[in-house]
């Protein structure tokens, strides 16, 4: 499951336009990154569940959704929060023992066939992944014992005996058995309302990897205009080469999409142009996007601050 259902308040005025799992990263939607990753990894079906603004995230999951992947959608005509969004699609997701439950806000890059094999050879019903990251001020973190098992979730749920503690990028891997455990309401947080009573309520089987991965968060306009303009390079994936072979071009500090044209006189730095953009003739704009006809201004990253991956 890719959860994606998401609103992308902190994007807008981007997500005004699109989902945030549509929205173009280096020419690519953000969910056909998740897709190459689960397809590399041997995924065979997906679901991805959508709400805000639908169509633009189903058709972009479609048209990036690599050979061999069935694609299935659950939308969501009321929020229904991370944990219920997973109840909705828990009867698909028990057909795989484990099943892989990521998030779609996200560029991560990590060994997934490792990761289920690890969970498999502990019996355990719920691994998260988790990656130690100097960024857990900004981001929180997750606490685990000693023995990995799950004792903290940022500063609102702790049971103590943390010894490690790692920011968590939204890979999960769940056995059919941690399904059961879901409660019975439509709409909750997947970590408040389900994994949290398991583990309060002594559950042995709840815990963190740190298996190395990259993972860079596109959350932000800052952090979208980073990982346009400092990519992450994936093994499984040239995302460039797919991206030229569409149309896209990367000249002058800039990623110009498909179809996109520059007027006479147009003069941009450290832009991103979202495709079939027209972009007038003398427009002078730096760090930003133009897309939906008009230029968004991005605050642009300190010097340094580009997401460490």
């Amino acid at each position: 499951m890719i959860v994606a259902a998401g609103l992308g308040t902190r994007l807008r005025p981007l997500t005004h336009l699109r989902a945030k799992p549509a929205l173009p990263v280096r020419g690519l939607p953000l969910v056909a990154y998740t897709l190459a990753l689960l397809r590399h990894h041997g995924v065979r079906e997906a679901v991805v569940n959508t709400h805000h603004l639908p169509e633009t995230l189903e058709d972009a999951a479609r048209a990036h959704c690599p050979p061999g992947m069935a694609l299935r959608f659950s939308r969501e005509t009321e929020l229904l929060d991370t944990g219920g969004g997973i109840r909705r699609v828990a009867a698909f997701l028990r057909e795989s023992d484990p099943c892989l439950i990521v998030g779609g806000d996200m560029l991560v890059d990590v060994d997934l066939t490792a990761l289920v094999a690890e969970h498999r050879a502990r019996g355990d019903a719920v691994t998260l992944l988790l990656r130690d990251d100097p960024r857990s001020a900004q981001f929180g973190s997750v606490g685990v014992d000693a023995n990995g098992l799950l004792r903290r979730i940022g500063s609102r749920l702790d049971l103590g005996g943390e010894a490690r503690a790692g920011v968590y990028p939204w890979v999960n891997v769940v056995s059919p058995r941690a399904l059961d455990a879901l409660p019975e309401r439509e709409i909750f947080s997947h970590f408040e309302g389900w994994l949290w009573p398991l583990v309060k309520a002594g559950a042995r089987d709840v815990r963190g990897s740190f298996l190395p991965c990259r993972w860079t968060p596109v959350g932000t306009p800052e952090e979208y205009l980073a990982a346009n303009l400092a990519p992450q390079r994936f093994a499984w994936l040239d995302a460039d080469a797919r991206a030229r072979a569409l149309g896209v071009r990367f000249q002058d500090e800039c990623v110009l999409g498909a179809g996109a044209s520059l007027g006479a006189g147009a003069r941009l730095r450290r832009v991103v142009v979202w495709e079939g953009e027209r972009v007038p003739a003398d427009l002078r704009v730096q760090d930003g996007v133009f897309a939906g006809g008009a230029f968004h201004a991005l605050r642009a990253p300190a010097a340094g601050g580009t997401p460490a991956t």
